[in-house]
């Protein structure tokens, strides 16, 4: 039998923070974007502020609400990504299966460690406390039969502690608890399943499955496998499975954007963006094309379609990304924030044709634009129409990374 570690570390942000500036210790921290920017989200929070309501994604405003004496600090990324290499060194002394699920989350197949380190829990028990002693951080640790579970049992107790799920103990540890504390199993999906009265674990496990494929197709045998516990994934090496399956980038705006000048300009900069890191990844010609969009009232969605031609030309990008938020979107709310994300990748050799020639064109015309760009700043080539409003494009360069890579 399989023995699964998924460890967690606990308010990744947050911890880093205090590890770095002692004075935060003890105090409600709350990690966010540039306030001043608009980009007032919490990304994080300490354990105090979560155990006064502060949660991942609410405003500054709305978290301050909850705890006025909230002590707010800008996120430092490359803080985090050097933390998080540093736990998966510890972690590589006991594995080299290690497939990552975020910057603060790992997967950890110890089935042939048993014999040198003890069981899946003392391995767990073992993991946590070198990553308080030698880094100053805490895990939560699931240790099970399969990724799943291991997943779930990961997010049961919190902060610092280890809970195992075998075969034993499933039933009455997992089956309790509501359907969309199951991996995969998102806000969309539980209501689905709650309008066909499955709102536990063991609903959904007990449930016949040609009724849920009836309902979800295939992902209904999925699901029901899944709340069973069978689940034979496995989990990749370190390092395996880093192709990228996505490239994109959203920015949350320092005002709201009210016409469709204001999203061109958006679309242009994100473009470019998107453009330029997809050729460095040297993956080819995108196929699809996806949008995000999120209003001043923080409602979200996303809208994707297929590009007219496989393509890296941001101009392309742009155009279609404008076209899918015409068919979608008005001004009747302003728009807080906008993404661009393609997928898709294709690579083979098309017979060349007229439109291909000037397509290539392009290519060498952009990669010219790139290498100007590269040698002397984003902003020493700029397109006519963010001269309007510089300030977008500026935050465009800071904008989020989207970029997904194989699926986990």
């Amino acid at each position: 039998m399989r023995v699964i570690l998924h460890a967690d570390l606990n308010n990744f942000y947050a911890s880093v923070e205090m590890k770095l500036d002692q004075s935060l210790v003890g105090k409600n921290v709350g990690v966010c974007g540039n306030a001043e920017n608009r980009h007032g989200i919490i990304l994080a929070k300490s354990e105090g502020a979560k155990k006064l309501g502060v949660k991942t994604g609410m405003t500054i405003n709305e978290a301050k609400k909850l705890c006025p004496d909230i002590v707010l600090v800008e996120a430092k990324h490359s803080h985090y990504t050097a933390y998080s290499k540093l736990v998966k060194n510890i972690y590589r002394d006991y594995t080299d299966k290690i497939e990552s699920f975020g910057i603060d989350e790992c997967w950890l197949d110890v089935t042939e460690s048993v014999k040198l380190f003890g069981s899946g829990k003392e391995i767990a028990d073992s993991l946590r406390k070198r990553v308080k002693d030698e880094l100053g951080l805490t895990i939560s640790v699931g240790v099970s039969f399969n990724k799943v579970f291991a997943k779930l049992g990961s997010d049961l107790k919190k902060p610092d502690a280890t809970t195992e799920i075998n075969e034993d103990n499933y039933k009455e540890t997992v089956w309790s608890l509501p359907v969309e504390d199951l991996l995969f199993v998102g806000k969309s999906t539980a209501t689905k399943l709650k309008k066909i009265n499955v709102k536990t674990i063991g609903d959904l496990a007990n449930i016949d499955v040609n009724y849920l494929e009836k309902h979800f197709g295939k992902w209904g045998h999925i699901l029901s496998d899944y709340a069973n516990g069978r689940d034979n994934s496995p989990v990749q090496k370190d390092g395996e499975g880093e192709e990228a399956k996505s490239v994109g980038n959203s920015i949350t705006s320092y005002r709201d954007l009210v016409c469709d000048e204001d999203v061109k300009i958006m679309f242009t900069a994100l473009s470019e963006s998107v453009s330029s890191r997809l050729i460095s990844y040297g993956l080819g010609n995108a196929t699809t094309l996806s949008i995000f969009v999120k209003d001043s009232f923080l409602n979200s969605s996303t809208r994707q379609g297929k590009l007219p031609f496989p393509t890296v030309i941001p101009d392309d990008f742009k155009d279609f990304a404008f076209r899918l938020f015409k068919e979608n979107y008005n001004y009747s709310v302003g728009i807080r924030t906008l993404g661009i994300s393609v997928s898709g990748f294709d690579n083979s050799v098309r017979q060349i044709s007229f439109e291909e020639v000037k397509y290539e064109k392009k290519v060498n015309l952009n990669n010219a634009v790139g290498d100007i760009k590269e040698k002397y700043g984003n902003k020493s080539l700029l397109k006519g129409i963010v001269l309007k409003d510089k300030k977008l494009i500026s935050d465009a360069e800071e904008g989020t990374s989207l970029d997904r890579f194989t699926d986990l």
